[in-house]
């Protein structure tokens, strides 16, 4: 088996094992996915809907965020890493909507990333899955899961994103992100990963563990 009949092997059984993967946070729009996205980073899921079900109780949309105090948010989002900072970004991207793209999220990764708070991998999830536009999201679960399998050999994000899209195709690219996900979540932790038994078990090379 090639290097490359290898990787497409490991992604043809990620695909067949999480086909049914999506996203696990909660949201109704496209607004409230930006925000739950931006509180996520360095917090769990479930963190971030505990949390979220409280602020979009108070702030459902930009309109009503741009308004609460930024004491208010924080307390609102206590449960989340850094919510102070993530506080202040969550009032000043609300803010900028409303002044800049008339209260809507954009749909350019340039423009969502002008926004405070927002990097390419939260560009990324909202482009393929507010809008279902070709982007993979490379964040610490999908960054350990393409390095240790070898899908990647990469330094930081930017590269594993890069080496991903090379030979997967646009198409698979926001599933992808989701296989990986849930794949680095359950079974290849990044503490005592589940190897026994394993879908990729013979397959993978186990890349530093």
């Amino acid at each position: 088996m090639t290097d490359l009949e290898r990787k497409l092997e490991i992604l043809r059984r990620l695909e067949k094992h999480y086909a049914d993967a999506g996203p696990e946070l909660d949201f109704v729009n496209d607004f409230q996915l930006l925000v739950a996205v931006i509180l996520s980073a360095q917090t769990t899921d479930i963190q971030v809907n505990q949390v979220t079900k409280k602020l979009f109780l108070e702030a459902p949309d930009p309109e009503t965020l741009s308004q609460l105090e930024r004491s208010k948010i924080e307390d609102l989002i206590k449960g989340v890493g850094l919510y102070r900072n993530k506080a202040k970004n969550l009032k000043a991207m609300a803010q900028m909507l409303l002044q800049d793209f008339e209260g809507q999220v954009p749909q350019t990764r340039e423009e969502l990333e002008k926004l405070p708070g927002v990097g390419r991998k939260t560009a990324n999830v909202v482009l393929s899955v507010a809008f279902d536009l070709p982007a993979l999201a490379v964040d610490t679960h999908v960054f350990r899961v393409a390095n240790r399998t070898g899908l990647a050999a990469a330094k930081n994000p930017g590269q594993t994103e890069s080496q991903l899209c090379s030979f997967i195709p646009e198409k698979k690219w926001a599933a992808a992100h989701h296989w990986f996900i849930h794949h680095g979540r359950y079974r290849c932790k990044a503490r005592n990963p589940m190897c026994e038994g394993c879908c990729l078990e013979d397959v993978c090379p186990k890349i530093g563990l």
